[in-house]
């Protein structure tokens, strides 16, 4: 297996695992999450929502013909997600040492590596490409 191949399954495996790890906290209401939407003024409808975009996004990375829609649906999470540490909540919450923030960054960085890799199956930029 090619280099490239092997970063490509390897940023599926991450980005998927860590957006399928947080479903548990966002859908049973666990209290960082709730506190986290709370702040944010969306909870519990934020929360909700949020986990089932991060289940369908998890769910195409391993589509074939749909990892570029998987990507780009945990990108624009991710990077609410940051935009909104950075913003409202601050890098740190809870006392979690900024992990949560780290984490929504590492599986933006995998997404953006999915999405680059298969920029030539999303429809709107096949034209560019």
């Amino acid at each position: 297996m090619k280099l490239n191949q092997i970063i490509f399954v390897s940023a599926k495996l991450i980005a998927a695992f860590i957006l399928l790890q947080t479903l548990f906290f966002k859908f049973t209401g666990a209290s960082e999450s709730v506190y986290i939407f709370t702040t944010v003024g969306i909870d519990p409808a934020g929360r909700i929502v949020s986990g089932f975009v991060e289940l369908i996004a998890s769910v195409l990375l391993f589509v074939s013909g749909l990892n570029w829609l998987g990507a780009l649906l945990a990108l624009a999470t991710m990077s609410g997600a940051i935009l909104t540490h950075l913003a409202i909540l601050g890098i740190e919450i809870i006392g979690d040492g900024g992990s949560l923030f780290f984490l929504a960054c590492l599986v933006w960085v995998c997404s953006a590596n999915i999405a680059w890799n298969k920029r030539k199956q999303i429809p709107i930029l096949i034209k560019y490409v």
